[in-house]
């Protein structure tokens, strides 16, 4: 199980506006500052649909934080 506020700061890395969701674009520019440039728009949407609770293509902190925790 991960600890929330460390999800919570991951969240914030992502979240590059603050807006409280993460967008694909967000996401594939987190990945190539965290090294993975390799992470294409395309892949960083499949990555939030698999999480994305109410199918809004997005990630709230409660998706993030459920996909943490999923044993």
């Amino acid at each position: 199980m991960a600890d929330i506020e460390s999800a919570r700061t991951a969240f914030e890395r992502f979240d590059r506006d603050g807006d409280g969701l993460i967008t694909a674009n967000e996401y594939k520019s987190a990945m190539a500052q965290l090294g993975d440039p390799f992470v294409t728009e395309t892949v960083a949407q499949a990555i939030i649909n698999a999480h994305d609770g109410n199918g809004d293509g997005m990630l709230t902190f409660d998706e993030f934080w459920a996909s943490q925790n999923k044993v």
